[in-house]
């Protein structure tokens, strides 16, 4: 179900690109406000030539049942997402949603299967390849050899989890000024996955993360949380 969402959220992201393009072709700039009621309205009032406004009305058409498809997907996942423990744990984390939380249950499996938090993101795919010759070490672009789809959820989540997030808003501020944006969101994404599966590892939700943190702060581990996570929350 996850993955055939995906698939039609990858199918509306192309025809929002090319309802885009239509729409700044003639002089009409509205961004992410053109999906919206009045957005749809001011792209079909456009006077266009016969045949590309014929195109766009088949695709808004087309948009239409996307949207509606998407929204019925929506509520499959937030469903099934409500009726797993792990998954209502994650859904604590700010920025974390239905699909994320369903997700990282779903394809990390048993969160005691991984040791450490390098072994997730190595999991995923979210660690750099690396390229030895003797006593050189070079580390170059993501390995990207795990599950794509969790690694593109996680590198969504981060754009909304680090406004919500006061740590995890510098770390990535941190980052932005030392390696720039593209590295500075992987990075964001990968702490963002690992604080999700110690959640599971410990059956914690994020408050209990938050306590656990403020009691150690002379140094982190895991990307960001103690290493004296070693259980459940007390009941």
């Amino acid at each position: 179900m996850l993955r055939d969402r995906h698939q039609w959220v990858k199918m509306r992201a192309r025809l929002q690109h090319t309802l885009q393009a239509i729409a700044l072709n003639h002089a009409l700039r509205q961004g992410h406000a053109l999906w919206s009621a009045a957005g749809q309205s001011a792209l079909r009032a456009l006077p266009l030539p016969p045949y590309t406004g014929q195109r766009r009305n088949e695709l808004l058409g087309l948009y239409t049942q996307l949207q509606k498809r998407i929204q019925e997907l929506d509520q499959e996942v937030e469903a099934q997402a409500r009726q797993k423990p792990q998954a209502r744990r994650l859904l604590t984390h700010p920025g974390v949603g239905p699909v994320t939380a369903l997700a990282t249950e779903v394809f990390l499996g048993d969160p005691k299967r991984f040791t450490t938090g390098n072994q997730v993101a190595s999991y995923i795919g979210m660690i750099p390849c690396e390229h030895t010759s003797g006593k050189r070490q070079r580390l170059g672009k993501l390995t990207k050899e795990g599950n794509s789809l969790l690694r593109y959820l996680w590198t969504e989540a981060t754009l909304h989890a680090v406004r919500k997030d006061p740590e995890l808003k510098r770390f990535y501020r941190r980052k932005l000024i030392q390696k720039g944006m593209g590295k500075a969101r992987i990075a964001a994404a990968r702490k963002l996955g690992i604080r999700l599966w110690i959640m599971m590892r410990d059956q914690i939700d994020y408050q209990e993360f938050c306590r656990r943190g403020k009691l150690r702060q002379s140094g982190e581990a895991h990307a960001g949380m103690p290493d004296f996570n070693g259980g459940p929350a007390p009941q």
